[in-house]
């Protein structure tokens, strides 16, 4: 003989509890994805703050050996204006900043007078700018 529990039947979920579960997790993504995208930003902004440094530091490794800031970050990978003293590579790869654009580059600097300029245009890619959209640059 069956006991009862044995002769329960599963039910299946019904559509109303279906719906109200997917409402529960539309709810929750929209609550969990702002957060999600500002932390991206954040992050975007402190990996390009980082390469600016590192870049800083490659060009003063540079200047050390060579005498001068080099004419281009290219000159970082190879000895591309075939200076004697070079004794790179300084860096394996010049990096894009995080929104994948071209650091800018000034060996005579306009901001750092006697040094160099190295910026970044944010996420838009165009000079000026406010939140991702800053410029991120090595004399502020």
């Amino acid at each position: 003989m069956k006991t009862k529990k044995q002769r329960r039947r599963v039910t299946p979920f019904t559509l109303i509890e279906v719906v109200v579960v997917i409402v529960i997790l539309v709810m929750l993504a929209g609550i969990a994805t702002p957060l999600y995208m500002k932390n991206i930003k954040k992050s975007r902004i402190g990996t390009a703050q980082t390469q600016i440094r590192l870049l800083e530091d490659a060009l003063q490794s540079y200047k050390l050996d060579v005498g001068h800031y080099p004419s281009s970050l290219d000159c970082l990978m190879e000895n591309v204006d075939q200076e004697e003293k070079w004794e790179g590579p300084y860096m394996k790869k010049v990096p894009k900043d995080p929104w994948g654009y071209e650091y800018q580059y000034l060996p005579d600097g306009d901001h750092n007078q006697g040094e160099f300029d190295l910026c970044s245009f944010g996420a838009d890619g165009q000079e000026g700018g406010e939140d991702e959209n800053a410029d991120l640059n090595n004399w502020d």
